[in-house]
């Protein structure tokens, strides 16, 4: 080379040189490659490449997620990665510049043949600072994001933890919840099961005994052992409860078909001295009852384990040697009997007072008349010395009584009867009551109507008519009640001699004289008789 082809050389640039001799040495080879494109062709595509290749932005690498950025990061300060890329920038414009008049850098590894060497360098591209920079940049960027993932990692970790356990905490209070829920019902249902009857269809009587001073407790425990109750404790709790505190010592029988409030109530009672035996059966007799009629009710009261028929009633209250047994055993009340032929249908009529009386397995007819003429002892028991003062005998009362009983409805009207009946016999007069003459009829105990009591016989053939007989029947005609008895026994004093009933509205009316008496007859009594007939 001549100094002036030196010098030329020396004002080339370093990439001019490479390219220069680059182009040199593809000269020789030319004529050896039939086909590819020449070096200036190579040069103008890599050149041109270059033009349209743009280094990615750093917002653009971020939304990317480049893989290898993180392989590349370094550890330098945002301000020197700035600095670089600044610094970098402003070379790559340079060089480009200086070749060509090209804007940018070429980039790319070029092989370069250097005649004094058996090798070939591998000359590769630089790469620019800026590029550094940018990774340094998004280490940065990257660690930051990390942190921020790993701070929301921890955070949602948290918020599953206490998740959690809000979950657990809400599903312990539902099963709390659900177990005073069942809890509540099962001691609801056991409560009301326990105030039920243990059988509701066992009818069979337990005898037991209460001894005296027990508590409620100890009754409880008493009931529950015998069977009677589901729980003593519920009865403790439902005596407190009910405040049932005057409970009563003594023997009962009890059934397994009561409820709790039942054997309660009937503990406060109280019991017999000694065992009896259970009752199966109740017989209602009511006031003013004739034989004939209580005979129905005792046949109709029975049940599969007590049954006794009205025939075999009616058969034993007629059986003389039964009736013997019966004034030796009650003497002040059967000692003034009327004799069987005196004209009374049944001896024992108006004998067997009128209450409820219970059966037993051992209850039959005999016992079952003895039961109820020991009642009427008992009941005239406190009369006895009174009667015996007037001069009266059982009988007499009973017999004027069972008349009072039917006459009149009130404790007055019946001593204001029995007033009249006195004072009639006193003078001797009959007692004209149509009570006796419906018994004598056969219709005493139905119900009967105006007519029909007016209509009655006053000529009948019987003992019992005292329209034409003076004074008393030989017998009650019926079973009078206590108050009867009472109003026969002490009756008002009076001077009425008549008085007339309303059998319909049960109204009496009463009268000293006989032109009284027909007036009140014909205003209470005719009066409604023509009134029914025209409006029948």
């Amino acid at each position: 080379m001549t100094e002036n082809s030196q010098d030329n050389e020396k004002k080339l640039s370093f990439k001019e040189q490479i390219l220069k001799e680059f182009a040199n040495s593809q000269k020789n080879e030319v004529s050896s490659q039939e086909e590819g494109p020449s070096l200036s062709e190579q040069v103008d595509k890599a050149l041109e490449k270059e033009r349209t290749k743009e280094d990615p932005s750093l917002s653009e690498l971020l939304q990317k997620g480049d893989a290898s950025l993180a392989e590349v990061l370094g550890k330098d300060s945002l301000s020197a990665d700035s600095a670089s890329e600044s610094q970098a920038e402003t070379t790559a414009s340079q060089n480009s510049e200086s070749f060509l008049d090209e804007p940018e850098s070429v980039k790319v590894p070029v092989k370069v043949s250097y005649k004094n060497q058996s090798k070939e360098p591998n000359v590769s591209k630089e790469e620019p600072l800026a590029k550094t920079a940018t990774y340094r940049r998004d280490d940065l960027t990257s660690k930051e994001t990390l942190s921020r993932s790993a701070k929301e990692r921890q955070a949602n970790k948290k918020k599953r933890q206490n998740n959690v356990a809000k979950k657990i905490v809400w599903t312990i209070i539902a099963l709390l919840l659900v177990t005073l829920a069942v809890t509540g019902a099962f001691v609801y249902s056991y409560i009301d099961s326990a105030l039920k009857p243990v059988n509701a269809n066992d009818t069979e009587y337990v005898t037991l005994e209460i001894p005296a001073g027990s508590s409620a407790k100890e009754i409880g425990s008493i009931l529950e052992k015998k069977g009677l109750i589901k729980s003593g404790q519920v009865f403790n709790y439902y005596s407190k409860f009910k405040s049932y505190a005057n409970f009563q010592s003594g023997y009962y029988n009890l059934q397994k078909s009561m409820d709790l409030d039942t054997i309660a109530k009937a503990l406060q009672k109280g019991g017999t001295d000694t065992p009896q035996p259970p009752t199966l059966g109740k017989l209602v007799v009511p006031e003013g009852y004739t034989l004939n009629q209580i005979a129905e009710a005792v046949e109709k009261s029975g049940n599969k384990k007590v049954s006794i028929s009205a025939k075999d009633f009616l058969s034993k209250v007629q059986d003389e040697s039964f009736i013997s047994k019966m004034v030796a055993k009650y003497p002040k009340l059967l000692s003034g009997l009327p004799a069987k032929d005196s004209g009374v249908k049944y001896r024992l009529e108006g004998y067997l007072f009128p209450a409820t009386y219970n059966y037993t397995s051992d209850t039959t007819a005999e016992t079952l008349i003895d039961q109820m003429l020991a009642t009427m002892d008992s009941k005239l028991s406190t009369y006895y010395e009174v009667l015996e003062s007037k001069n009266l005998t059982v009988n007499d009362v009973l017999t004027l009584a069972s008349l009072v009983e039917k006459e009149g409805s009130t404790d007055e009207d019946r001593k204001n009867i029995a007033s009249v009946f006195y004072n009639r016999l006193n003078q001797g007069m009959p007692l004209q009551s149509n009570i006796a003459i419906l018994y004598a009829e056969g219709k005493l105990g139905k119900k009967t109507t105006l007519a029909e009591d007016a209509a009655i016989d006053t000529n009948i053939d019987s003992a019992f008519n005292v329209y034409k007989n003076p004074g008393l029947m030989p017998g009650p005609v019926d079973s009078p009640s206590l108050s009867a008895i009472e109003a026969t026994v002490n009756p008002n004093k009076t001077d009425y001699l008549y008085f007339v009933a309303n059998t319909e509205t049960g109204t009496v009316y009463f009268a000293t004289t006989y032109e009284e008496h027909a007036k009140n007859v014909e205003e209470h009594v005719n009066s409604k008789l023509t009134q029914s007939s025209s409006s029948n």
